[in-house]
């Protein structure tokens, strides 16, 4: 079953460029949607039990999921298609984190206890599937939330498992499920060329706005993977959606990524990692606060609520992280209240922290480092060179803009 294209409006250059840059911009959103009161959203996996599985039947699966693969009952879609009639599950695939979400180091493979099934892990010797992990499949399956955000390794699983399928001719299914920062949004300056990674798969921005099925045709056609793809897609999920807006029961995707207004804040908070900064991984709320021993919490932000950023208020907070840099110290930082997620502009944010903390702590944090999940040497330069943060963001919008009507060819919701 490919997903039908719904047609599509165009926005005339200023009015996209307007949007991009200016947060109050985008259009208003019904009550309706924002209070939660729409149907509830359907996953492609839930979509595809109500079809009885009909697209599969026949065919022997490998299936690419991890602890997120819940339909709406909470059954785990190894159980439904271990169980279902007119086809064969043979193979599981797991991506970073296993199977269960909860790892944080490489994965070995191992035996699924339930069904006896291999469990291959694509986070460990390999970050693909070989010839023969793919020995009696004829058709790969992937079922996992993911995050909206460039860097998050989940994506690059997929198109890495999406060109190994194209190589044997293998059908490959998506199961949709929503980008839990909306799908409107689009921030973040685009990757360089040079800089593809496992966490920087093709030049595309920080935060894309698309689905994963979305995304997965974005890579098929423009990264000329070939591959024959089939997106199951979601019933009554809608581009100005968040997490909160889909009655789904939220689910941690991957250990630090454990609430829905962390997810938000992840963008642009992560990237300081690599700087030096601890972004409260182990705590009670990782990317919802962020520190390090040498930073003063109450100078910071006091700095950050200067700015008047739309739909954050910051205040200052120590706390000892668990996990990342400076684990087990106590850190001076600052804990960030998102006060209205449609109006947060998370890679913003991180700008404004970088140039705060390069500013009054230059010996200490390590601003070059930046480059390693921003993916972009201009934008790392001009922080250093100290160009105000909404310029570095005014720098972004020729590229942005080309990618948003580039990614609209794929859209399959409004």
């Amino acid at each position: 079953m490919t997903a039908t294209k719904p047609a599509l409006t165009t926005l005339a250059p200023f009015t996209l460029l307007v949007a991009l840059l200016a947060p109050s911009a985008f259009p208003a959103r019904s009550s309706s949607k924002r209070s939660g009161h729409a149907a509830r959203v359907q996953t492609g996996l839930d979509v595809l039990e109500a079809e009885k599985f009909a697209p599969l039947r026949g065919k022997h699966l490998g299936l690419i999921t991890n602890h997120t693969g819940l339909d709406a009952l909470g059954r785990s879609n190894i159980d439904l298609l271990a169980h279902a009639s007119g086809l064969k599950l043979v193979t599981l695939f797991s991506p970073e984190h296993g199977l269960a979400g909860r790892a944080n180091e490489n994965v070995a493979s191992s035996k699924d206890p339930t069904t006896g099934l291999p469990i291959y892990s694509l986070y460990g010797d390999t970050r693909r599937p070989t010839d023969e992990m793919l020995q009696d499949i004829d058709a790969l399956v992937f079922d996992i939330q993911d995050a909206g955000v460039r860097f998050y390794t989940y994506t690059a699983t997929m198109a890495y498992c999406m060109e190994e399928a194209a190589k044997r001719k293998i059908p490959f299914f998506v199961l949709d499920r929503p980008n839990p920062i909306s799908g409107e949004i689009v921030e973040g300056p685009m990757l360089d060329p040079d800089k593809t990674s496992f966490v920087a798969y093709f030049p595309i921005p920080v935060r894309y706005g698309l689905t994963i099925g979305e995304l997965a045709q974005f890579f098929n056609a423009e990264n000329h993977i070939g591959a024959d793809l089939h997106v199951i897609p979601m019933r009554n999920w809608h581009r100005n959606y968040f997490f909160e807006s889909t009655g789904i029961k939220w689910v941690p995707p991957s250990p630090a990524l454990r609430t829905t207004k962390g997810s938000i804040l992840y963008p642009g908070i992560e990237i300081l990692q690599a700087s030096g900064v601890s972004v409260g991984r182990g705590t009670q709320a990782p990317f919802e606060e962020f520190g390090a021993p040498w930073i003063d919490g109450e100078a910071v932000a006091a700095a950050l609520n200067e700015r008047h950023l739309p739909g954050l208020h910051f205040e200052s907070k120590s706390f000892i992280p668990v996990g990342g840099p400076h684990s087990g110290e106590r850190c001076g930082g600052v804990s960030i209240r998102v006060t209205d997620r449609f109006v947060v502009r998370s890679m913003r944010l991180g700008l404004e922290v970088a140039e705060i903390l390069q500013q009054l702590y230059p010996k200490d944090f390590d601003t070059d480092k930046l480059l390693g999940l921003l993916g972009n040497a201009d934008t790392v330069q001009q922080i250093k060179d100290g160009v105000p943060p909404e310029k570095i963001v005014a720098s972004w919008s020729e590229a942005l803009s080309a990618f948003d009507q580039a990614r609209r060819k794929y859209f399959l919701y409004k």
